[in-house]
């Protein structure tokens, strides 16, 4: 067997200020990487498929992976590029037998508001009707009919956090290894429960949701059941969840189970609603509990959403209620970071913070503040349910102003670990408040240490708060804005 793969992945914010250009990209190719390589973040199913060939004897042929963080649309020529490199070089290792795909399913391009529909369509043009093609997508993605017409399964992570991105990659490579040994033949439907919402898989009810896919993909004939909970960020007629059915040879029990699995999750629906308060209900929250460590996600500006990170509104609030025994982090300023760097750890100077990227931002904030800690290309870790894979956020400070500790990083991404903090000497359980700009990934490292959790929204460029979200093009004839649209 000959088994190519590649993949470009981004998650596109339709509302976000800032386009998603060619430096945004990190672009890993085969010449790069020799065998042994294993490629870390999002790229692990490549490490999956790599070692999958091996262990069978099988030709694998990487070509590329481009990863980009969340951010607005992608510039088309740009996309147009990468997708035209990937598509090169599976011409040039034709004929192949299998083709794994790890894409996000929430790209959006000038001209394009289907990037993964697109590459797939252009896959199955090139490898013709016989080759197998897998994809593997991130939860957070708008499934189309088109996609499914044009692949042979489409494997979507379980979890959110996504700590399970590598367990889906094993899922997808049995399954497409298993077709294209014509030991099964997968039929897959879709089912739209006519929702847009964003689902954490840690609590009940989705737990339960999640865990009965799992045990349902033991019965006979039943290959993968999958949720996608769409991208609610993306102004695009696709957007909304849909319930993926995989079965060997039996598209009728595939289209059931679809539809009981949609139905389980609208009926669920009134439940799933996101907890997020108001910016200062959940700090009057947070600041009414006498001891312990309280963390409030700032989901408002997560990056891993397509948000700046530089947003001043929870500082802001935090000085004006002067909070102390606190900490934030990240709040992306690569000029504050240089600023400090070049002041050198324990100087004290006036440093203009954050705000810089448009409204959404809120205005910078002007502080006396003193440098307390400085890391070159720090690093931090996303739990992962086969351990932690290290995370860049570059160059970085800790900066302290009025009794506040706060984590300044020139790489744009989110909070996933509480070594943000502690890699500067800063102990999270010691503080009564951490901010942490996340919506979810926060959850799997801060919760074994955090006493209360508080989701917040406030201003920022990913409102969690949906029916608040200015769509122009998605279709909301869905819940929440209709309560049954099935009526």
């Amino acid at each position: 067997m000959r088994v190519f793969a590649g993949g470009i992945e981004t998650e596109t914010n339709t509302f976000s200020p800032m386009p998603t250009g060619l430096a945004d990209f990190e672009v890993v190719r085969a010449a790069e990487l020799n065998g042994a390589d294993d490629l870390g973040g999002f790229g692990g199913p490549f490490n999956i498929f790599r070692r999958r060939c091996q262990e069978r004897g099988w030709d694998y042929i990487f070509s590329l992976y481009a990863f980009a963080q969340p951010a607005g649309t992608t510039v088309r020529a740009v996309y147009e590029r990468l997708r035209d490199e990937l598509l090169a070089a599976l011409r040039a290792a034709m004929p192949v037998d299998i083709v794994l795909l790890p894409l996000h399913g929430a790209m959006v391009a000038q001209g394009y508001d289907d990037c993964e529909t697109d590459i797939v369509s252009r896959v199955r043009e090139i490898v013709g009707p016989d080759a197998k093609i897998g994809v593997e997508l991130d939860l957070h993605c708008d499934l189309t009919q088109e996609t499914i017409d044009a692949v042979d399964a489409v494997v979507i992570f379980k979890e959110y956090p996504h700590i399970d991105i590598n367990e889906r990659a094993e899922e997808l490579f049995s399954i497409i290894a298993d077709a294209a040994e014509a030991k099964t033949k997968p039929t897959m439907a879709l089912y739209d429960p006519r929702m847009i919402g964003m689902y954490l898989t840690p609590f009940q009810p989705m737990r339960g949701f999640v865990d009965e896919m799992i045990a349902r993909e033991k019965e006979p004939a039943v290959l993968s059941l999958s949720l996608a909970h769409c991208f609610p960020w993306a102004d695009v007629p696709t957007c909304g969840a849909r319930m993926l059915a995989i079965t060997d040879d039996d598209p009728a029990l595939a289209a059931r189970l679809a539809h009981e699995f949609g139905q389980k999750l609208f009926a669920l629906r009134h439940r799933l609603d996101l907890p997020s308060l108001p910016l200062d209900q959940a700090l009057d929250k947070a600041l009414q509990r006498e001891s312990g460590l309280v963390v409030v996600a700032d989901q408002s500006d997560n990056p891993g959403g397509g948000a700046p990170s530089d947003s001043t509104f929870a500082l802001r609030a935090l000085l004006e209620r002067a909070v102390t025994d606190a900490a934030l982090g990240m709040i992306w300023d690569p000029v504050a970071v240089q600023v400090a760097m070049s002041a050198g750890e324990g100087a004290a100077l006036d440093l203009r913070l954050g705000g810089k990227m448009g409204p959404m931002s809120g205005d910078p904030l002007d502080l006396r503040v003193t440098v307390t800690g400085l890391i070159p290309d720090l690093k931090q870790q996303w739990t992962q349910s086969e351990g932690p894979v290290a995370m860049d956020c570059g160059d970085s400070a800790a900066l302290h102003c009025q009794g506040i500790d706060i984590i300044v990083n020139s790489r744009r991404g989110q909070v996933f670990s509480p070594v943000v903090f502690s890699n500067f000497g800063i102990d999270p359980r010691s503080k009564r408040l951490l901010v942490v700009k996340s919506t979810q990934h926060f959850y799997a490292g801060f919760a074994p240490i955090a006493d209360e959790i508080i989701y917040m929204a406030g201003p920022g460029a990913i409102p969690p708060i949906f029916t608040q979200i200015p769509y122009q093009r998605a279709d909301l004839r869905k819940y929440p804005w209709i309560d049954d649209p099935f009526a």
